[in-house]
């Protein structure tokens, strides 16, 4: 294995033993146990044989057969232990991988959660072949180590009975070192003929697997869609079955064909290593005749020599087979270090906010400029503006004007690539991250509501102050549904989890993430398409009770619906990543540009 192998390997283990070193020990002690019990029988075979030979007494037969049977039955029930707390640890593996995967993705920068490459990587080491990847790593180094244990304790037997059958070589057999030599030779040949193919064929399956990760995600979506009621909504009255088919069979068919790969480099490995193993024993058994026939060992020491080299050389053939997959598997490894590894790009400021009574602050836009990573596009150029909490701002513009990706900037989930944003004439990067997003509740436009109590979604944490959570609530327009609820805030969200959940709709989903954002009571109130999942009759609503919703804070909003932005006091309007116009409603509906264009195309639909 080279050293980036082991060094991937490695930091995998590294990250495990910090937090679960109980895993680690109990996988090496279980391979100790495995690799040494096997020689208990084997050693006390040869010594049973030996003695009936010497024409030793049953009573002394029966003594060592017994002390051989409970050290067996003692090192078997410590190795069953051991080996049903290493299986259930290996259950749930999938879980304690999970954990500092789960911590960096919610640390790390938010451009590589919406960097592709980043996403199928992490897809590839959580569904190593329908396996975590700590597992399975787990589950081979134990069969390692276990191998290695075997090979060490096969010498300690081997080499004194080697020693004692070569005492005899001054006494008429000096040929058995050449014949030794030449036994170990042929077999360290085969050995070497073993890792060479086993590494070889370990790349292929290596190569398949990973071909095969990305297919089975690919095939999860696909499957997915079949047990997501929303999903299939469109699905079915758009007709699209037989797409869903034709697209399905084809990964099916990617995936049957990769699996055959696999299949074949396996079934490959395993008969070149089942050929070399019997090979080998048949030259082990051969060369121990000879040394029988000749009296350089007791028949007894057949038994004992030939099991033990047998085992020696399966082992030597099994280290060489697990190591030859690490390295061809390492490339897995090397994904976790790498995700685990993502630099941090964005500067983490120290400078704590300002901490305003009245929770005015200014912000300006200081010929900014940006373009998301990968890309020659700029999304925004040379934007300059100002503006100061406290206002009521609507944002519009065309699809891909740049409109969301304002707000990302303004929010800090990317930074500037040109120019900077000032907050009370401070560059925001300067300021403490978590203080800064303090300044802000923002309900995006692909808003999540998860599968967890009411009043814990609209508190975004376990403690719920139940009474601003239902004064949240009651202000977002779900008050009276809230009140029908037998669990009140203690309802759970959707029957994924538990049969007694409720099923919300769209819209009042819509209205516990904007509830979300009141219970927040940050300086901020940043609303992308805050209503477009909401009827005609609760849009007004919730329109009309903005103001008491916001209060006296800095709300923006992001519309296509040109009508909801009348009651705003400003008004930018984005085209091609610049503020082209800013204003009242009643000003620009008036003006020649794109404000008028857009509200003489939706002004026929209002009545």
């Amino acid at each position: 294995m080279s050293k980036k192998d082991l060094k991937s390997i490695f930091a995998l283990l590294g990250n495990l033993w910090q937090n679960h070193k109980d895993v680690i020990i109990s996988m090496v002690c279980l391979s100790v146990f495995m690799g040494s019990r096997p020689f208990i029988s084997v050693i006390l075979t040869g010594m049973l044989v030996d003695a009936v030979y010497a024409g030793a007494e049953l009573r002394e037969l029966l003594y060592a057969a017994a002390a051989g049977v409970g050290g067996i039955f003692l090192m078997s029930a410590l190795e069953g232990l051991l080996t049903m707390f290493f299986n259930r640890k290996l259950e749930y593996m999938q879980e304690i991988q999970a954990q500092p995967m789960n911590q960096k993705s919610m640390s790390m920068d938010y451009e590589y959660l919406e960097d592709v490459g980043v996403h199928e990587m992490r897809q590839r080491i959580e569904k190593f072949g329908g396996w975590s990847l700590t597992a399975i790593v787990l589950s081979v180094l134990n069969k390692l180590l276990n191998a290695v244990t075997t090979v060490f304790v096969a010498v300690c037997v081997v080499i004194p009975m080697f020693a004692r059958s070569n005492h005899a070589v001054s006494e008429g057999f000096a040929g058995s070192w050449l014949m030794s030599l030449l036994l170990f030779g042929v077999v360290a040949l085969l050995v070497l003929l073993e890792f060479k193919m086993g590494k070889h064929y370990s790349r292929l399956e290596a190569e398949a697997r990973k071909e095969m990760s990305n297919e089975e995600a690919r095939s999860k979506y696909y499957l997915d869609i079949m047990s997501d009621c929303e999903k299939q909504k469109d699905l079915r009255m758009c007709r699209q079955q037989n797409l869903y088919e034709r697209e399905f069979r084809q990964i099916d068919a990617s995936v049957k064909k990769t699996a055959d790969k696999m299949a074949h480099f396996i079934s490959m490995d395993i008969f070149m290593r089942e050929s070399v193993s019997a090979l080998t024993g048949f030259l082990v058994y051969v060369f121990a005749g000879v040394l029988a026939c000749s009296g350089m060992i007791s028949i007894g020491g057949v038994v004992t020599y030939a099991a033990s080299i047998l085992k020696f050389m399966d082992a030597i053939g099994k280290s060489a087979y697990y190591l030859s997959w690490l390295s061809g598997n390492s490339a897995f490894a090397g994904d976790y270090v790498t995700y685990m590894n993502l630099p941090q790009r964005k500067h983490e400021g120290t400078i704590p906010m300002e901490k305003r009574r009245d929770g005015k602050f200014s912000v300006e836009f200081d010929h900014v400029s940006f373009k998301y990573p990968g890309s020659d596009t700029y999304v925004i150029k040379d934007l300059n503006l100002k503006f100061v909490i406290g206002a009521r701002m609507a944002i519009v513009g065309r699809n891909g004007s740049g409109k969301t990706t304002f707000i990302k900037l303004l929010c800090r989930l990317y930074d500037v690539t040109e120019g900077c944003i000032k907050v009370n004439q401070v560059d925001i990067r300067k300021y403490d991250y978590e203080e800064y997003c303090r300044l802000f509740s923002v309900v995006f436009q692909d808003f999540q509501v998860f599968s967890f109590p009411l009043g814990e979604n609209v508190a975004a944490g376990s403690a719920v102050d139940e009474r601003r959570a239902s004064d949240a609530l009651h202000r977002a327009g779900m008050g009276e549904r809230c009140a029908s609820l037998k669990d009140g805030l203690a309802t759970t969200i959707g029957k994924e989890f538990e049969e007694n959940g409720v099923s919300f709709s769209g819209g009042e989903k819509q209205k516990i993430a904007i509830a979300r954002a009141i219970y927040k009571d940050a300086p901020f109130v940043i609303m992308d398409e805050p209503t477009a999942a909401l009827d005609p009759e609760s849009e007004c609503g919730v329109y009309a009770g903005f103001d008491k919703m916001v209060g006296n804070k800095t709300a923006i909003y992001i519309s296509h619906r040109l009508a909801s932005c009348r009651f705003c006091e400003d008004i930018l309007v984005f085209d091609q990543g610049q503020v082209v116009q800013r204003g009242k409603h009643e000003e620009l509906e008036h003006q020649e540009g794109l404000y008028k264009e857009l509200w003489d195309a939706q002004a026929q639909y209002y009545a």
